[in-house]
Formats: C-alpha cells, sequence, structure tokens
C-alpha cells in the first residue's frame, strides 16, 4: 500500500531541484516487487486467453487510461508467437527460459510496453502512472535523494542498496536481493535492476496540474522509470523508449486498487 499525498515530481535535491511539478496520488497499491520470470510463465501459459479486453488495465480515475483494441496488432497472435518474441533485441541476454528452470526468480527482460500492460492487466492490476511510480520511490512528500534514503536528503550509495546491471547475463539478480535499496513503503529495487514501464507517454513538459493524472496523448515514446542507466539512481531518473522496445533493460513493476 503507498498512502495518498502530493509531492513534487521528479525532486530529488540532489540532480533535480524543480520544484514547479506538484502532483497528488490518490492511495494506491504497488507490487513489492518487479515482475519475475516465474509470474510472467504463467501469463504465457495462460496465453492468448490472457490478451486484454478493450478498456481492461485502466487506472480508475483516469479516463480512457485502459486497454485500447487498435493495439492489438501489436500483440503476439498466439502462444508460440508469444514464446518466439521472448528473445532480447540485439542478441542481448534476457532472462526467459521456454521451461522454468533458475531464473524464475529473476526479472523478467525484454519485455515492450504493450505485453507489460496486458501481463498486469491478466494479473488483475495496470500499469502506474508516473506519478505514482515516482511517490512511491520518493517516499511521498519525504522527497528522498535515493529510494532508502533516511534521512531524505542522504546521499549514501554503493552496490549493497542496487543491481547494477550490466547487460550481461550474470548480472541479474533475484528480485528483493537488495533489502537495504527498499523504499519507504518496503517496495524492493526501485532504483538499479531493470527499467520498469509506466502508462504515460513520454514529454519533456509534465501536465500540470496534475491530480492522479498521466499524459494518454499520442502514440509516442514511454516512460520508463527506476533502473538507472548511465548510474543514475536518484529517484527523479527517467528514460524514454519506443513502445516496442525489448531490449536487456526492460520490464514492469504492476499497480492496483487501494
Amino acid at each position: 500500500m503507498v498512502p495518498g499525498g502530493t509531492f513534487k515530481r521528479l525532486y530529488d535535491g540532489v540532480s533535480n531541484k524543480d520544484v514547479n511539478n506538484p502532483a497528488t496520488v490518490s492511495t494506491f497499491r504497488l507490487d513489492k516487487f518487479e515482475v519475475t520470470v516465474g509470474r510472467f510463465r504463467a501469463f504465457v501459459k495462460a496465453y492468448p486467453g490472457s490478451k486484454p479486453a478493450a478498456g481492461a488495465g485502466a487506472h480508475p480515475k483516469i479516463a480512457g487510461s485502459g486497454w485500447q483494441s487498435a493495439w492489438d496488432s501489436n500483440l503476439p497472435a498466439d502462444q508460440g508467437a508469444l514464446i518466439a518474441s521472448r528473445p532480447c533485441a540485439y542478441a542481448r541476454p534476457g532472462t526467459w527460459t521456454d521451461t522454468p528452470g533458475a531464473n524464475e526468480d529473476l526479472p523478467i527482460a525484454c519485455t515492450n510496453w504493450y505485453q507489460s500492460f496486458a501481463f498486469c492487466a491478466w494479473d488483475g492490476g495496470r500499469l502506474p502512472t508516473e506519478a505514482e511510480w515516482n511517490y512511491a520511490a520518493a517516499g511521498g512528500a519525504e522527497q528522498r535523494v535515493y529510494a532508502w534514503s533516511n534521512p531524505p536528503n542522504s546521499t549514501t550509495i554503493d552496490t549493497s542498496y542496487i543491481v547494477e546491471l550490466t547487460g550481461q547475463a550474470d548480472s541479474y539478480m533475484r528480485v528483493g536481493s537488495k533489502p537495504r535499496g527498499d523504499g519507504r513503503w518496503g517496495h524492493s529495487d526501485l532504483a538499479g535492476s531493470v527499467n520498469e514501464w509506466s502508462l504515460d507517454t513520454y514529454s519533456g513538459t509534465l501536465l500540470n496540474p496534475c491530480s492522479d493524472c498521466a499524459n494518454l496523448s499520442g502514440g509516442g515514446f514511454k516512460v520508463e522509470v527506476g533502473g538507472g542507466q548511465g548510474g543514475d539512481y536518484t529517484t527523479s531518473w527517467r528514460i524514454n523508449y519506443p513502445p516496442l522496445a525489448g531490449d536487456y533493460v526492460h520490464s514492469v513493476r504492476c499497480a492496483r486498487a487501494e
């Protein structure tokens, strides 16, 4: 559970000190862990019955935020096609194996935005908005530098807090393997490890005002949060990718109703 409140989006007090983007989010639930290979395997087993219906996976307070039937063509046609889509782009190592094995507790990797949306909807959840995810990482109004910062302005960081993902197969680690890096409300791997897709379409300008808001305009690049590519693990870190991107960094964590 993440208790709702108001905070300054993208503000971490170190790499980003812009205080002009306040947001209010309602109480919601955010999964403690990134989606694992084992959890995603259940989705694959149920496929294509696990494809979302129109409107599925919507944020209860954001109109038009559910699955759109026009996106159906961006999902594999059947289970075989979904499995065939699992290898990562650019021949990078991922975490999926066609049969269960040692990777079941690793985060699922190389998962594009549409598959991530579909998984969360099937699993009874939805993609978090960028504001919700940022709020959880920042500890709400505490405005933490890093998800684990206590006091909030602490800049202490080393490899005991984060999974440093390098693009090599042996750099993936079991979700929750760095509990020192847990956030204010107990969420693991809010920095480091894989990137996590959000609901929002990327824009260099945030929506204002923002009360349970998400940028749904257009079909452009989507916002990812949490990974920290380039070594920036602050709570303000964000990046954008095309929604069909499927490289080794792409993964997901689902949000749910209160």
